[in-house]
Order: C-alpha cells, then structure tokens, then sequence
C-alpha cells in the first residue's frame, strides 16, 4: 500500500480501516504519494460538491428563500472552502508531527498524512449532501461523519503512528484541540472580512 495509496483505496478506507491502519502502521508512505494521490482529492471534493449544488439550488438556509450567486462568487468561495480544507489538513498533519516526539510517536511525515487523510474519509463522504445545500440537511449528515472521523482518529493514530493507547488518546485530543481553535480563528476571520466588505454581498 505504500506505492499506491490512492484515492482507489476510498471504499476500503470508509469499509475497513482497520485492516488500512495496520497495512500503514507496516508500511511507510511517502508524504507526496498521500498528498497526491489521495489527500488532494479528497480536499478537491467538497467544493466541487458545494459549486455545483450552490448553482444548481442556491444556499438554503431555513425558512428563507434561496441565495443565488453569479458563478464567479460561487466560485470564489468555493476556491477559499479548498483553501481552508488544505490548510486545515497540512496544518493538522505537520502539528501531529510536530508533537509526535512528546507521545513517542511515529515522527515520518508521510504516516502523519496518511492518518490525516483516513480520519478525514467520512467527512469528505458526507459532503455529497452538498450538492443540496440545504443547511439543516447538511447537519444531520456531516455531525455523524464528523463523530465518525473522530472515532478514526483515537482508535487509528495509536496503530499507525505507533505509541501506546493512552498516549495516542491524549495525542488525538490535542489534535482535536488544535482544529477547534483553529476552526473558531477562521471564523473570526471570516467575521472580520466580511464586516470590511470583503466577501459576497447579501441583499436582505
């Protein structure tokens, strides 16, 4: 599996990760292999999912009606969702890696992608609900995908990366830790942006 951890690999990824995480914990992938081979589409995805639903639907969020935008926006916030998806993956993998040494875990950076790429699988999987933007529906798909991820990651990262359990439980929630903040910093972001104009305008 080291040479071919590719995108192929989805439905045994999503069906049996635990046969995956032992065949990774033997093996020793490359970081560009994961990253190209698998990681970029599975950060590919999502937008796509997110353009053609918005074009198609318009964000549906409740009761109001429909947010149709020109494609170039759509597009443009589609291109920042893969921007933020990217970022969130390489930041993770590099910061796992980074403490890695303190949990006397694996220190390769490609085990690192590797496991990041796995734990992400479900998400990118629910994301298809995307190509119906309805807000509420978008929800009750990607909170059980990001449950499932989130048991990916305790019970994978002590396999592949391989330390003992209770470190790598501590080792995953300070991953999970790092992604909160870094989620509730992009938020702030957004907020801030947009309240200096920069962003898609909304007629109310």
């Amino acid at each position: 599996m080291a040479s071919s951890f590719s995108i192929a690999l989805m439905p045994r990824v999503l069906l049996r990760p635990k046969a995956v995480f032992s065949q990774l914990a033997k093996d020793s992938p490359s970081a560009t292999g994961v990253f190209f081979g698998f990681a970029l589409w599975l950060g590919i995805l999502p937008p796509v999912f997110a353009y053609i639903g918005a074009m198609n639907f318009g964000w549906r969020l409740g009761v109001v009606e429909p947010l149709f935008f020109p494609w170039y926006i759509t597009l443009g916030i589609s291109t920042a969702y893969f921007g933020a998806l990217s970022f969130g993956f390489l930041s993770a993998a590099f910061i796992a890696r980074w403490m890695a040494s303190t949990y006397r875990a694996d220190v390769s950076l490609g085990a690192h992608f590797a496991l990041i790429t796995v734990v992400g699988a479900p998400l990118t999987m629910g994301s298809v609900m995307h190509l119906y933007p309805h807000v509420f529906l978008n929800i009750v798909v990607l909170v059980p995908a990001l449950i499932w991820s989130m048991y990916l990651l305790y019970t994978g990262l002590p396999v592949v990366l391989k330390t003992d359990t209770e470190r790598g439980m501590l080792m995953a929630s300070a991953i999970i830790g790092y992604l909160l903040v870094a989620l509730v910093t992009l938020l702030g972001l957004t907020v801030m942006l947009w309240s200096y104009g920069i962003g898609p305008r909304i007629g109310i």
